[in-house]
């Protein structure tokens, strides 16, 4: 009987040492993308905090979410937000998607602004054919 509960015990352990890992990852990879997220902070100082995880993991995760916990926060509930926010767009506007570009299109048509041969050619462009 005394075998069992050794075991059970050592399984228990086994549960409790995993779920801190999975954990203690979590954190670490919250504070990797932060960083990144962080536009404030300069390369230099992204690449001496991500150079205190390698080194000093645990300590550095734990000096993080304290000196920056309340940024993390806000760049969290921005990120969630729906409502865009000009800093979060690192590239210029992608073009739009074919189907929006054809629906101006049709509706320039509409309004007897372009005629049915330039809506060809804008649909057609729209479409990826270039000629």
């Amino acid at each position: 009987m005394s075998d069992f509960w050794n075991d059970f015990w050592g399984f228990v352990w086994l549960f409790f040492w995993g779920f801190a890992l999975v954990a203690y990852l979590f954190a670490i990879f919250s504070v990797l993308a932060d960083l990144f997220r962080d536009r404030a902070l300069n390369g230099w100082g992204k690449a001496l905090w991500i150079l205190f995880l390698v080194f000093v993991p645990f300590l550095t995760v734990l000096v993080y979410v304290i000196a920056r916990g309340k940024g993390m926060v806000e760049r969290m509930e921005r990120r969630g937000s729906s409502e865009p926010v000009a800093e979060d767009y690192a590239w210029p506007a992608a073009p739009d998607a074919p189907a929006a570009e054809i629906t101006r299109a049709k509706l320039l048509l509409d309004q007897g602004v372009i005629s049915a041969g330039e809506f060809d050619a804008l649909k057609s462009r729209a479409l990826g054919n270039r000629y």
